[in-house]
Parts: structure tokens; sequence; C-alpha cells
């Protein structure tokens, strides 16, 4: 860090801590060279993840949809909230992390259905049965022939 007052590029850090908003970080640094303390922000570069949708319109991701539709399939169940909000948290965080900046609502359905399957299995059907849009009864019985022949960690 270049220091503000005589341009050395060596500083140390004497005292960190969060902002109020907790979205930054801010430094007090101390020049090697001039002795001078100054302050330094630090703030985490985040992409906006854009969701493109099945008719080809595209959106900013927002988590609430994701959560609304684990809470829609969850009704009745006996799952806590914050098991819900932690998936929701989990999917975000992976697609941060796969550095993609657009994905389909397709890709988030099926990252909510692999997190339902380990959740609820009840849960998991209610939310196949809309997102996958059976056509047909025999639609709806492959899943829950398939769903019996995997052991799976709800059991």
């Amino acid at each position: 860090m270049h220091c503000p007052i005589c341009g050395y590029e060596e500083s140390k850090v004497i005292d960190s801590r969060k902002t109020e908003d907790g979205q930054k970080t801010r430094r007090r640094r101390e020049c090697l060279e001039c002795e001078k303390r100054f302050t330094t922000y630090e703030i985490i570069e985040s992409f906006p993840i854009v969701v493109v949708k099945r008719d080809g319109s595209r959106q900013p991701f927002n988590r609430d949809k994701p959560l609304e539709g684990l809470i829609r399939a969850c009704i009745n169940r006996s799952v806590p909230i914050e098991t819900l909000d932690k998936a929701v948290n989990e999917i975000e965080v992976s697609i941060q992390n796969s550095l993609m900046r657009e994905i389909t609502s397709d890709q988030i359905g099926e990252m909510i259905l692999k997190r339902l399957e380990e959740i609820d299995l009840v849960a998991y059907v209610r939310f196949a049965s809309v997102y996958r849009k059976f056509k047909s009864l025999d639609e709806f019985m492959d899943i829950l022939n398939s769903l019996r022949a995997e052991p799976t960690a709800c059991e």
C-alpha cells in the first residue's frame, strides 16, 4: 500500500475493524518510511449473478425466490426455516464460487432439488412435480420409484 504522504510502498497495519454496515474493512496503517498514519478501506469485489429464465429473459439473482420455493415445498413438513436458509446460502455460494456470471433458472432448480433430496423427500417430490412439470402419472411414478431404489440420507 503506497503511503499517501511520501509515496513509500511499504506500510504496516495497526488496526483493522469492520465498518458499521459490515461490508468493508477499515484499516489504520503506518508508513514504514515517514511513520505517518493513514486509513484504507477494503471491500470484497462481488459480481452480480444474472438468471436466464426459460423464456430467455434475464434478471438479477434474488435469493428470496429459491427460499420461497423451498418454503412452499416444505409446507406442513417439520423442516426448520434455518435449514432452508442454509440450503439457499449454499446454492448462492456455489454459484458465486463457480465464477459464472449467468446461470439458467433450470440450473438453479436442479440445485434446489439436490438440496431437497437431502432435506426432505416429500418436499423433494412436491418441488419436482411443479419444477419438472409432469405431464402424466407415469412421469410422477418414475421419480417416486427412483427415490425408492436409492438409499438417501433422509431415511
